[in-house]
């Protein structure tokens, strides 16, 4: 079905070369049969057409042998003489020795037969046939000896009547040839009716496959229309129920998180409040302060996540809006990095600032957004390549796109979990924290600018975020 089974390419192509190949199988064989029939019924005819002219000529000399010797011999002679009708058929008499001594034909000019039907008549005293190439021209003929026998029992000679099959070949070739045009015209009209059988068939199920493509990758809630009232049907009709319900649990799934999320937005902003507020008491005991500060910490991380459920399910709905304004999108850059570095210093991670002399045009964006991005990517850095201990970010004006690179220097990404981690929830071998959302939120937000974000292992080791951005729009 390459679907890489190999494609003969399709199951149409299939389809034809199966039916092509059992129809000439089967045509072949009754090609075969029907020549080798007419073939049989030609030459059986013509041999048994031989062998009573044979029979009937020694019938016919029995009344001649009261004659004495020499006119039973002129007899046959004279008999062997006579000009059959159209002269397709030669008439010869053969002496006991295989000497022709007269022919229908004339005058004898070649010489005597040699095919051994002739001697086999004379030994047996019986009618004797050959089929097959004369030694002497290498035609094909049929022949037939009858031996003469004179009234003393002695064996005078033979009657040979001798006729070429070619052209009892060439029919039976012309046969052959319309039998194999009869099974190719069949065969035509066989692939011709199958292919729109087969197309009958292909086309709704080629629309079933791409509706359902479209639904895998997240169409929820499409239907398959189809006019046909069978087993395609039915199938569309299974499909389009499961599209539903997906669509249906999908819609649940999002409203649970989006309520539970906002459930939890007040809670967490009462904690990382009183949080702070108690750090701020000077005559807290030193584990407790330690203990405030894990407190505070988590709940931003659980403020950090609830923020990211948000944002899917605002992605998920259609719901999530660009405010976008002209933006000097290094300057937003420049301050995400230098606050995030400080933040990484705590946990003795550097965060180097590759800086350049471009200029690098104001685009435009959503500032708030692509700081959530970038904010996103460095985190994700500090996570996953923290073992590293540095990170290095740049910005740079590149074939009128702005492009943002974000590297860690820390084991990489298996190569089989690259074209799979930007999808939603996946979070492969990562033994990180995390929702598993927060790259395919970003990937959103780049795609809704007009952008593109990839990930690749950096060569000499880590991972490489590339997020290219549109100057205009």
């Amino acid at each position: 079905m390459k679907l890489e089974i190999k494609k003969i390419g399709s199951l149409h192509k299939r389809w034809l070369a199966n039916i092509t190949l059992v129809i000439l199988a089967v045509g072949l064989v009754c090609v075969a049969a029907i020549t080798a029939s007419y073939a049989f019924y030609c030459y059986n005819n013509m041999s048994s057409d031989l062998h009573n002219r044979a029979k009937s000529a020694t019938e016919f000399f029995k009344d001649y042998r009261e004659q004495d010797y020499e006119s039973f011999y002129e007899s046959c002679s004279a008999y062997a003489q006579t000009v059959e009708e159209g002269a397709r058929l030669e008439r010869q008499f053969i002496d006991q020795w295989g000497q022709i001594v007269a022919s229908s034909y004339g005058s004898w000019y070649a010489s005597s037969p040699r095919t051994p039907e002739i001697a086999q008549a004379i030994s047996t005293r019986s009618i004797q046939p050959f089929v097959g190439r004369d030694p002497d021209t290498g035609e094909r003929i049929m022949a037939v000896s009858s031996p003469m026998i004179y009234s003393t029992g002695e064996v005078i000679g033979v009657l040979r009547f001798v006729t070429s099959t070619s052209a009892m070949d060439g029919q039976i070739f012309v046969v052959a040839l319309v039998s194999l045009g009869v099974l190719l015209g069949a065969l035509s009209i066989v692939l011709l009716s199958s292919s729109f059988f087969i197309r009958s068939i292909m086309t709704p199920v080629e629309q079933i496959t791409e509706k359902a493509k479209r639904i895998a990758n997240g169409s929820y809630g499409a239907q398959i229309k189809t006019k046909y009232n069978d087993e395609i049907k039915d199938l569309a009709d299974t499909i389009n129920e499961m599209s539903v319900k997906i669509s249906q649990n999908e819609k649940m799934q999002a409203e649970f998180i989006s309520q539970l999320s906002h459930e939890l937005r007040t809670p967490l902003t009462v904690i990382n409040g009183w949080s702070e507020t108690l750090l701020s008491d000077e005559t807290l005991e030193p584990d407790t302060v330690q203990g405030l500060k894990i407190i505070s910490s988590e709940a931003k991380r659980l403020t950090e996540m609830v923020m990211e459920l948000l944002d899917f399910t605002r992605l998920q709905d259609g719901r999530m809006t660009l405010t976008v304004e002209q933006t000097d999108i290094r300057s937003e850059f420049e301050d995400t990095v230098f606050m995030y570095g400080s933040r990484l210093a705590q946990d003795g991670i550097t965060l180097e600032y590759l800086d350049n002399d471009q200029e690098i045009p104001e685009i435009p964006c959503d500032p708030k957004r692509l700081r959530q991005v970038f904010l996103n990517i460095l985190d994700n850095a500090a996570k996953h390549g923290k073992d590293g201990k540095r990170i290095e970010a740049s910005i740079s004006w590149e074939d009128d796109m702005v492009v943002v690179r974000i590297r860690d220097h820390g084991p990489g990404i298996p190569e089989d979990e690259l074209p799979l981690v930007k999808k939603k929830f996946y979070k492969g071998s990562s033994k990180a924290r995390g929702t598993g959302i927060g790259l395919a939120v970003c990937d959103e937000i780049v795609e809704l600018h007009g952008g593109k974000l990839t990930l690749e292992n950096a060569e000499g080791g880590g991972t490489l975020v590339t997020v290219s951005l549109p100057v205009s729009q």
